[in-house]
């Protein structure tokens, strides 16, 4: 009985080294790739690179950094806005009383079944009438921002204000018994116990933002303002003769690194709103 199932163990541990493997093959690859020159590239392509080609990094740093810089001023922040105003919504729909509450809530649910492309065209039409399509200034920035904040209302305030419901109502009672008024209980209280559902909330908005390709195209043109999705299409097209696929595939896990590093730094946090979520269920 015990050789069975240390068989049995042994043939799912396989299994699930082998899709572990196959999850992490394609950014184990793309890393090799980067230290490549185009003749490694093509006749070395499953193999390491010989020599280690470290340049690669410096010539696409040098021409990704103004987009890289885009990305992390619109993604931060776009994203303590995000936290702001989906924690003060979740906050009111979990602990105060309004009228018609839970009509606007369903009807605010009701946007995560509208195409995020259906939206596009209203939203751009809003940005024309209030000129934030001209590249001139912040406008840009605050273009792009707008449309990130917008578009993760609905699917944050609805998991955040499951988190705000699942709080003991005895611990607000008494914070009202003791003078505090709502905006209090709200930032000492009920703030402080939702972390986990607050890093949940930012994985998965920068996962949207920094990725992002069409909202930044439809919103500017100028590569001044170009994100590192835009500005990795530009770097490639700018080899017009032949594609560099060493600095392409640098630039890539360039790209790739502050969503990386984010992840590390939240990953506890993020592990248990996601078993708390489950559990909620």
């Amino acid at each position: 009985m015990n050789l069975r199932r240390t068989t049995r163990t042994f043939i799912i541990h396989i299994f699930l080294l082998f899709f572990l493997f196959l999850t992490l093959y394609p950014l184990i690859f793309t890393i090799i790739t980067s230290f490549k020159d185009n003749e490694q590239f093509f006749a070395r392509f499953w193999n390491f690179p010989k020599p280690w080609i470290f340049m690669n990094y410096y010539d696409a740093i040098k021409t990704i950094l103004p987009y890289l810089g885009n990305s992390l001023i619109i993604s931060v922040f776009s994203i303590l806005i995000i936290l702001l105003t989906t924690s003060l919504s979740a906050y009111a729909f979990a602990r105060l009383r309004f009228p018609a509450q839970e009509a606007i809530f369903m009807a605010l649910l009701a946007l995560l079944m509208i195409p995020a492309l259906l939206q596009l065209i209203p939203q751009y039409l809003i940005l024309r009438e209030l000129r934030l399509l001209v590249p001139t200034g912040i406008r840009p920035y605050i273009g792009i921002m707008l449309g990130y904040v917008s578009g993760q209302q609905a699917f944050s305030i609805f998991i955040i204000r499951a988190f705000f419901e699942s709080q003991p109502e005895e611990l607000f009672e008494a914070a009202r018994i003791d003078g505090c008024n709502e905006f209090t209980a709200y930032y000492k209280i009920a703030l402080p116990l939702i972390k986990p559902v607050l890093a949940t909330v930012t994985i998965v908005s920068l996962l949207t933002i920094w990725n992002d390709y069409l909202w930044p195209l439809i919103v500017t043109t100028d590569p001044k303002y170009f994100t590192i999705a835009l500005g990795l299409l530009q770097f490639r097209s700018a080899f017009r003769t032949i594609i560099l696929y060493g600095p392409l595939f640098a630039g890539y896990v360039v790209a790739a690194l502050p969503l990386m590093i984010l992840y590390v730094l939240l990953m506890k946090y993020f592990l248990q709103g996601l078993t708390a979520g489950a559990i909620k269920m």
